[in-house]
């Protein structure tokens, strides 16, 4: 045999599982359809949040966590509703990933070198409800370098054991068929990719030079999602969100194509919940893209007003930073506006110098490079932080303006046609401005403002002081358009808990494992319907792990 593992895909889960493999003396083959500056794949290009539960990070700011009230959270987001059948392996998967959340994994990953920054975010803060979609308190601890970070120690270790023998890495190998003999596992084939010298995250090319196969006695999966192909998307996107937009960003490089989906259905692989997917509503048109079509995501903070496209102040829990999939629910099943892929924040400059960020490793340089002082300085400085201010300048979605009617003049500027009443969304304004007056309020986003400053890191680093958005004193005033972002699969191959691939009645292929986003992160989808965030690049590391643990021992 060419190899005891063969591991298909060589992002963070598949780095992971080869670790895992060759720290217990297996020679593992890492296939890769894309060129060695590629290593560490999506994950590689993230913000590198981790969902922890209980930590020292949380305590030293006040926060009361523990596993009861992050699994009652996981639950209520999750909302699982095919226990007997989709989800049966999902829920499980979920519980003993939020136990380890609660346990092991901050150790687990200081083993390796991964640390957290001090502060703690707090991320989809949810539907309003106590038993609903959300975090209830702040669990979203970003990772000291960012997903680069989270990646670095993987590569490191893989490009150690390719010099201690270990590995053999095939780059540019795109697999097209999993070979499964008698039930077993046996081995990939697939074709050899022309030399691509294209830098990381740029869309290589696809010209056939050649064949392969190679032979081992367990293949693990760790291909990804479908985030890049939008047509995929469309054919999946479920009814209960409405109607696909007809235009779209795209958060992840282009190989993410989900191809091993459907082959590895082709070989008798039971794919589940591929009506479940993450897609973000606050995606802007990156001014200087790296892959076709790339978006970067506002990871925003509780004060800016948004608008549908029609102008219309968004409804309960579609507030910034709450419920991403109840907004992108509203936004696209809601009749009027669905024939429209877009909807605005309007916020002040006060607002985006204290509130805005952006998802990305590249769009972090400061944490990317663990860089202290330049974290100081842009975080808690004078001003927004650089990519944030280069965005404002740069972007192809930002207009400014001193006074609301011609911000609104701007704004309709970026559409086909006009369709923004500048009296109508004064009138809004002005009465959200209303409620600022008092510390407390009936309306339930300055609710939020003012609870979210209650816990000290969102006062200091996150949330702006509340004020009136008309008020000059904090402008000029600023509208952003939002675009629809792809990014996640939520549902994939169906696994148990040692990620053995399940066939179509439920039972594990020999010799065949899957990991990561292929397989929803763990058992065909631990995040059921919602994601807590955090919870991505953490399901890499967790099914990786018991993907590569459960190949080695079943290739002692």
């Amino acid at each position: 045999m060419d190899a005891d593992v063969i591991v298909v895909g060589a992002g963070l889960a598949g780095l992971v599982a080869a670790h895992e493999l060759t720290s217990r003396g297996r020679r593992v083959a890492l296939v890769d359809q894309e060129n060695a500056a590629n290593l560490g794949g999506q994950a590689f290009w993230s913000f590198g949040g981790l969902f922890l539960v209980d930590t020292p990070e949380q305590r030293r700011l006040g926060i009361k966590d523990s596993f009861e009230l992050a699994w009652s959270d996981w639950q209520g987001s999750a909302q699982f509703d095919r226990a007997d059948d989709e989800d049966s392996w999902a829920v499980r998967w979920a519980r003993a990933y939020v136990e380890w959340a609660a346990g092991e994994k901050r150790s687990w990953l200081e083993g390796h070198g991964i640390k957290v920054l001090p502060t703690v975010g707090w991320a989809e803060r949810g539907d309003l409800r106590a038993d609903g979609h959300g975090n209830s308190v702040p669990r979203f601890h970003i990772s000291w370098g960012t997903g680069t970070g989270v990646v670095e120690p993987f590569v490191n270790y893989a490009k150690q054991a390719a010099r201690d023998g270990l590995l053999t890495f095939h780059h540019r190998h795109r697999v097209d068929e999993l070979v499964i003999e008698e039930g077993t596992a046996r081995g990939v084939r697939g074709t050899v990719l022309a030399e691509d010298h294209s830098a990381r995250g740029v869309a290589s090319n696809r010209d056939r030079i050649g064949d392969f196969e190679l032979t081992a006695k367990a293949v693990v999966v760790t291909t990804g999602g479908i985030g890049a192909d939008h047509d995929i998307v469309r054919r999946y996107w479920p009814e209960r969100l409405g109607t696909p937009p007809a235009e779209m960003v795209t958060g992840v490089p282009a190989y993410v194509d989900g191809r091993m989906l459907d082959i590895s259905a082709e070989a008798g692989v039971r794919l589940v919940n591929r009506d479940r997917m993450w897609h973000y509503t606050e995606g802007l048109r990156n001014w200087d893209p790296i892959w076709p079509g790339h978006g970067i995501r506002i990871l925003p903070g509780p004060s800016s007003m948004w608008l549908d496209a029609l102008g219309r102040r968004l409804p309960d829990p579609c507030l910034p930073g709450y419920d991403t999939l109840s907004t992108l629910k509203y936004l696209r099943a809601t009749e009027d506006i669905a024939e429209h892929s877009h909807s605005w924040f309007i916020l002040t400059r006060k607002i985006i110098e204290k509130e805005f960020a952006l998802s990305g490793s590249e769009q972090n340089p400061d944490i990317t490079a663990k860089d202290k002082a330049a974290v100081l300085k842009n975080r808690f400085g004078k001003g927004a932080p650089g990519p944030v201010d280069a965005f404002l300048r740069k972007g192809a979605d930002f207009v400014t303006a001193p006074t609301l009617e011609q911000l609104v003049t701007k704004m309709n500027e970026l559409t086909d046609k006009p369709l923004l009443d500048a009296a109508e969304v004064r009138r809004q304004i002005e009465a959200r401005d209303l409620q600022m007056a008092n510390p407390y309020s009936k309306d339930s986003q300055i609710q939020g403002i003012r609870n979210a400053r209650r816990y000290i890191g969102d006062r200091l680093g996150r949330v702006a002081t509340p004020h009136r958005i008309l008020d000059p004193a904090a402008g000029p005033l600023i509208g952003v358009k939002l675009n629809i972002l792809t990014r996640k699969t939520l549902g994939g191959i169906q696994t148990d808990l040692d990620s053995r691939a399940l066939n179509a009645d439920g039972e594990p292929i020999e010799g065949l494992y899957a990991a990561g986003e292929v397989a929803g992160f763990g058992g065909g989808g631990v995040h059921g319907y919602n994601a807590l965030e955090g919870t991505f690049l953490g399901g890499c590391l967790f099914s990786g792990r018991a993907a590569g643990r459960a190949a080695a021992r079943q290739t002692a």
